[in-house]
């Protein structure tokens, strides 16, 4: 059901596509204005962007949209929506940082938190895995 899936979409592949490319490919797919209606955040370390919509859209038929556009498949790219989870990972904290502190910041609203059931830090990392209660509550 449409009402229940994700804002975001996941694009594998996109090493032979710039970030300008990339933007300017997905506001003519959908249609809508990168930063206004949506936001796209790239990961290079494992060749895939996350295009995140603000603006409410079926995500569903978007995803249909791009597997079928000619771009798309001309740079060998794929999407999909990005599934649920209830982990995340926090990087680049600072050395001082507590499970308490992070329990605290995850779970306040405005940080668009939720209830957390676990945190683990890896401070050779300056890292966190925070684990939410539900999948709601890690945007």
């Amino acid at each position: 059901d449409s009402a229940e899936a994700s804002p975001s979409v996941v694009f594998e592949n996109v090493e032979r596509c710039s970030p300008n490319l990339l933007q300017m490919l997905l506001e003519n797919i959908s249609g809508l204005t990168v930063d206004a209606d949506f936001t796209v955040e790239l990961i290079p370390e494992i060749n895939v962007a996350v295009a995140t919509f603000i603006k409410s859209i079926d995500t569903n038929e978007f995803v249909k949209k791009c597997s079928q556009h000619e771009r798309v498949r001309e740079f060998k790219m794929t999407a999909r929506l990005l599934e649920s989870t209830r982990t995340i990972k926090a990087e680049n904290l600072p050395d001082s940082i507590s499970t308490g502190y992070l329990t605290v910041y995850f779970e306040n609203a405005r940080n668009g938190g939720g209830p957390v059931s676990d945190v683990q830090l890896f401070p050779e990392e300056n890292s966190a895995i925070i684990t939410f209660r539900d999948h709601k509550g890690n945007t």
